[in-house]
């Protein structure tokens, strides 16, 4: 096992498959202005140098004009029934939709008629059954789908799997997993916002930060859970549609178990790991991005620490979206991927309000 070869890749971009400099770089159409993508997708597409984010899209023509003048690459602001109506149409190639879940679909739909390719947020939507149409149609009009799973580029995690395929663990039996913070008092304070809105977000915590720690398991096992189970609670007025709070247990095949928490009422904190016949892996925090990952390993007697050095994942995400159009490989995670976290979400619900193990197909 080359257990120090897998460590010295460290951040290099192992999934890297065409030079920048020897293809065009992907123009996006970004829609949705809120605080992440302010915050997190322009300053990384500003950074890239295999994107462009040349077309903003907004419900507020005021607001989105601003961002134009505020952002490298931009050149035109369009309001949402513009963006329909195909206004704008030839200054990008790609989309990346970041609006509530529930309006995913009708965005990748207009973006496939128009042949351009989609970058979604996840979850891919509201529902598994929309999820499924919102991949259909990608697939029928041949326009690549991405769901914006950061943690499949972020290294540290791409390290962890490494070892664990390399079977530095043994034969993997168990993935703890959680995602937790204040949402109200740290994100936003609104209690009127999307995220606690169950016709627009589908669900609370479960589908906005659960599905972290719940996608990353199947990342790191390459495995998809066929059985699982739930419980839920909210405590806050503002959580009385979607859940505050998540536990849910998952069964893999060949024995492997797993157990993930998440909360938006809970201190920050994020962790995966994965316990073996022979070992550890474990990275923590894992999840949220300002902060610097570390992977912790143990085996028989032997105990590491290795710290990363951080890496912009919204920068690593877009720039593997771009390596993918532009080259010849495969993108995952695919619309497909994404759906199969929609029906286990579902079914951890569902296992939520019977107190009873759900099997997934």
């Amino acid at each position: 096992m080359q257990i120090e070869r897998i460590l010295e890749n460290g951040c290099d971009r192992d999934w890297e498959t065409v030079a920048p400099d020897e293809v065009d770089p992907i123009r996006f159409a970004v829609i949705g202005l809120g605080w992440f993508t302010r915050g997190r997708a322009l300053p990384a597409l500003e950074a890239s140098d295999r994107c462009e984010p040349t077309v903003l899209v907004s419900g507020s023509p005021e607001k989105a004009e601003q961002l134009v003048h505020e952002t490298d690459g931009a050149t035109r602001s369009i309001t949402y029934d513009a963006f329909h109506d195909g206004v704008a149409v030839d200054d990008y190639d790609a989309v990346y939709i970041v609006t509530p879940n529930a309006l995913h679909l009708e965005y990748a739909e207009t973006a496939a008629e128009q042949g351009k390719h989609v970058l979604c947020e996840k979850p891919i939507e509201r529902s598994s059954d929309r999820g499924r149409e919102l991949t259909r149609v990608c697939a029928d009009a041949g326009v690549e789908l991405m769901i914006a799973y950061r943690m499949h580029t972020e290294p540290a995690v791409r390290r962890a799997r490494e070892l664990i395929d390399a079977g530095y663990v043994g034969t993997p039996m168990a993935v703890d997993g959680e995602m937790t913070q204040r949402l109200l008092d740290r994100i936003d304070p609104n209690p009127n916002q999307w995220r606690l809105d169950e016709a627009l977000a589908g669900g609370g915590a479960l589908f906005d930060i659960g599905i972290y720690p719940l996608n990353t398991a199947r990342f790191l096992l390459g495995s998809d859970p066929i059985a699982v189970t739930g419980t839920t609670a909210s405590t806050h007025d503002a959580f009385s549609e979607v859940d505050e709070t998540v536990s849910f247990g998952l069964r893999f095949p060949d024995g492997v178990t797993g157990r993930c928490y998440a909360s938006h009422n809970a201190r920050q904190s994020s962790s995966i790991t994965v316990i073996g016949t022979e070992g550890r892996v474990s990275v923590e925090p894992a999840f949220f991005q300002d902060q610097s990952r570390a992977l912790e390993i143990s085996r028989g007697d032997g105990r590491a620490r290795i710290e990363f050095d951080s890496v912009d994942q919204m920068l690593e995400e877009f720039d593997y979206f771009a390596d993918r159009v532009r080259g010849q490989n495969a993108i995952y995670p695919d619309g497909e991927h994404g759906v199969v976290d929609m029906a286990l979400m579902e079914a951890i619900y569902e296992g939520a309000a019977t107190d009873r193990w759900v099997t997934v197909e």
